[in-house]
């Protein structure tokens, strides 16, 4: 993988454009992977207003409970760990990519006004004129910010870094807001702003070129996700509506 990173730089002259077509191509690699979990998230969004149905009308009966959601399952063609399967193949590939790119040493290049070797910790104290910079903290920006709060005014050292950063936080939140029904629990719903708030705070530290493998990779996600939700809601306009509760058949009129 390192080996395509430095072949993309070679043909582009640039780690920024190297590192997004790097992405673009393990995107592409894992689109089927990917492509079977969006699927199955979004089958499983579906019949959230039943499955909670019958979370409450058998409450009391697990394992009644356990046989319904297993038929419920059965009648919509639903496989739970279809959408767990594929994530598990994809993720040491990620995880690959991700050391790859946190490893390489980008120099002091910018793209688009982002430090790929620097993270946004240590920007904002090398702009606020902190001893430390290399291996800032939160309490080190805050405490340079206390001390020299006219150094905030050096945008353009910190500048594009924090924008790419507040990007992958907006993206993340609306990645799980579209994997999050109306019907999801209250624990869910913490999660649907929990997780956002949760990867900025350790992409504060993370180099740049890492926060622009992870901004790119999320927007591809966003698209594809919203490619297979459209094309689940033509599907669904064509199918019998899903009801909370499995609506039963009419009875046949008595003869007379």
């Amino acid at each position: 993988m390192l080996g395509v990173l430095n072949f993309f730089y070679e043909i582009s002259n640039s780690y920024g454009i190297a590192i997004i077509l790097l992405t673009i191509l393990i995107r592409i690699l894992l689109y089927p992977l990917s492509h079977k979990q969006l699927v199955s998230m979004k089958k499983m969004q579906q019949i959230q207003p039943r499955l909670k149905t019958l979370q409450e009308k058998y409450k009391d009966d697990r394992q009644k409970l356990n046989q319904e959601v297993m038929k419920l399952y059965k009648e919509y063609g639903v496989n739970p760990a279809a959408g767990c399967l594929p994530l598990l193949v994809q993720l040491p590939i990620l995880i690959l990519l991700f050391r790859v790119i946190m490893n390489y040493d980008f120099g002091e290049e910018f793209f688009v006004g982002v430090s790929l070797k620097h993270s946004l910790l240590a920007l904002m104290s090398q702009a606020l004129g902190a001893s430390e910079t290399a291996r800032a903290g939160i309490t080190t920006v805050l405490g340079a910010i206390a001390s020299n709060p006219a150094g905030l005014l050096n945008f353009g050292i910190y500048g594009g870094t924090l924008l790419l950063w507040l990007g992958v936080g907006f993206v993340t939140w609306f990645q799980q807001k579209m994997t999050t029904s109306s019907a999801a629990s209250e624990q869910m719903a913490f999660m649907g702003w929990f997780m956002p708030l949760f990867m900025m705070f350790i992409c504060l530290s993370l180099p740049g070129g890492v926060l622009l493998y992870w901004g790119v990779s999320s927007l591809i996600g966003v698209v594809q996700q919203a490619w297979v939700q459209r094309k689940a809601s033509v599907e669904g306009a064509k199918k019998p509506v899903l009801y909370k509760e499995k609506p039963r058949s009419a009875e046949k009129p008595k003869d007379l």
